[in-house]
């Protein structure tokens, strides 16, 4: 990265840290983009250089560790059922999560905003919205490593439905729960992922198997 790249990387980040918090402190809707790029001391043109609107600024990093996720469930081992392989790639990314977050914003930062997004309308529609784009991504992976039609066999859209249904389940509880940490956080993911029965967590190619 040469220095004209780090500079655009570094006003980025600025930017992104003043608007989540802002959003975090008074609000997502109190806080216009000009309210943004005053408290980074540039111009609302240089704000939209880098971001479409504010909104984006606050699903950056999710979308950050939303592509981790994708990357990792398609490195998982082929030999893992499907939803061990969606578990495996959810806890595991975890640490990479982390490090990819502290580079752009502070954790704490960061989950406050988690907060912010599950008590403002707009937002969490839109976060519900983005699930499910990446609910029918993450569907065709599963349908591509089982080696299954996802139009014609409705388990991949199933289970990842059946998956994104507990962590959205524990997204809303951490953020209305006492223990706003990301161990907090992850405790509750893997608790209540290890609560999900086996009707979908078998092996699927064992039915075709000779």
């Amino acid at each position: 990265m040469n220095l004209r790249e780090r500079k655009k990387r570094r006003t980025r980040d600025a930017l992104l840290r003043a608007a989540l918090e802002l959003f975090a402190t008074r609000g997502y809707e109190e806080t216009t983009v000009d309210d943004i790029a005053a408290a980074v001391d540039v111009s609302q043109r240089t704000f939209f250089r880098y971001f479409a609107g504010k909104e984006e600024t606050a699903f950056f990093v999710p979308r950050l560790a939303e592509t981790l996720v994708v990357e990792a469930l398609r490195t998982r081992p082929p030999d893992e059922v499907p939803l061990e392989a969606l578990r495996r790639a959810v806890l595991e990314s975890w640490d990479a999560i982390n490090e990819a977050v502290v580079e752009i914003v502070p954790i704490e930062l960061h989950l406050r905003v988690y907060r912010v997004i599950e008590s403002t309308p707009a937002l969490l529609a839109a976060h519900l919205r983005r699930s499910a784009e990446l609910e029918e991504q993450l569907a065709g992976i599963i349908a591509e490593r089982e080696g299954l039609d996802v139009d014609a066999d409705p388990r991949p859209r199933i289970v990842v439905a059946l998956f994104g249904g507990v962590i959205r389940v524990t997204e809303r509880l951490w953020s209305t729960g006492g223990d706003l940490t990301l161990d907090g956080m992850r405790q509750l993911t893997t608790t209540y992922l290890d609560q999900v029965g086996p009707a979908l967590a078998g092996n699927w190619r064992a039915e075709h198997s000779p």
